[in-house]
């Protein structure tokens, strides 16, 4: 009896949910909305303390919108919406204008390129704290314990960071989507967007002392591609969130219904399926890395850290192949909400 009183709460401890706090830039639906689902239907196994909505895609009071649409159809409106850096740091959209006549077109701006009245889509409201000062308050009340999973630009945690750099060690580990270590950029030739966007913020958070980082960057995306076929089997199931599926992908991007041999990517799932099934992983690397933030045609790549710049910087483990078929067979099965 004894030895079972011991192990009950141990068992108890390592069947908790990972506690995340969910940092998007969500558009319509397209990769941040599905990484929603997919977490959404794993209660048992990750549990979203908040979602903080950062400027990228689109703005980030439009995010928000988004957000609160998935979160009405999926029947959560419970869980708390925080707006956050309604801009970069540094980058502006006239030095995106600047530099795409300097050294070429950029293939997309996102919210640089907005303008127009905010779509209310649903009722729901976030909440007065701003996007932040959550991130610090709930580091500061569960050190070690959560999760940053950051599918956007990292402007809100980077300005955590500028704020309290203390917090960077009370963060559990860090999850993101962005970057390109070994292949090209796919805004710039040698960016990805969400270290493009902000690229100041990106090389803050890369140069801190959160103790773990998982980086899901174009190296490891450009092998989950999205085609017409998987598209199509997606959509064969009905119901809200394939509906704003088919809408996105099939009419927004890539737009399978006007050209049905466009290619879209996973993304941004990739970084939540790693919290679900972690075993889809086929191979990785650790490195110390940084970001350019020069105003130059290599603005946002990822580059390797030069230690004495960052001397408490702790490695990315960067994650470069998978196994295609297991997570794909998560991500459709979270979309069609099985």
């Amino acid at each position: 009896m004894k030895l079972l009183a011991f192990l009950f709460p141990a068992l108890l401890l390592a069947q908790a949910p990972e506690q995340i706090i969910f940092d998007t830039d969500s558009g319509f639906f397209g990769d941040d909305g599905a990484a929603l689902v997919m977490l959404l239907q794993q209660p048992a196994k990750v549990k979203i303390l908040g979602i903080t909505v950062v400027a990228g895609n689109v703005r980030a009071t439009q995010g928000a919108e988004y957000m609160f649409r998935i979160l009405d159809i999926m029947k959560r409106p419970e869980i708390p919406v925080y707006l956050g850096a309604q801009a970069p740091l540094v980058h502006t959209a006239d030095m995106a204008a600047a530099a795409a006549t300097k050294w070429g077109k950029q293939e997309f701006t996102g919210a640089f390129s907005e303008n127009g009245p905010v779509k209310k889509l649903t009722a729901i409201k976030p909440k007065p704290m701003n996007a932040v000062d959550f991130i610090i308050e709930t580091l500061d009340r569960n050190p070690g314990k959560v999760t940053l999973f950051a599918i956007g630009p990292m402007t809100n945690i980077a300005m955590a960071l500028r704020l309290r750099p203390d917090i960077a060690k009370k963060a559990k580990r860090l999850v993101f989507m962005g970057g390109n270590v070994h292949v090209p950029g796919n805004i710039t030739k040698a960016a990805e967007f969400n270290f493009w966007f902000d690229p100041e913020a990106a090389q803050a958070v890369l140069r801190s002392e959160i103790p773990e980082k998982v980086m899901f960057g174009l190296d490891i995306c450009n092998h989950a591609p999205v085609r017409k076929q998987q598209f199509e089997e997606i959509i064969a199931v009905k119901n809200g969130i394939t509906d704003l599926y088919k809408e996105d992908l099939g009419n927004g991007y890539p737009g399978f219904f006007k050209d049905p041999k466009a290619t879209s990517y996973i993304w941004d799932a990739l970084a939540a399926a790693y919290l679900v099934d972690p075993a889809f992983i086929k191979a990785s690397e650790t490195a110390l890395l940084d970001v350019d933030s020069r105003f130059s045609p290599t603005y946002g790549a990822v580059t390797k850290l030069d230690k004495a710049l960052a001397p408490k910087a702790t490695a990315v483990k960067v994650m470069l192949d998978l196994d295609f078929p297991r997570v794909f067979k998560l991500y459709k099965q979270s979309l069609q909400l099985k």
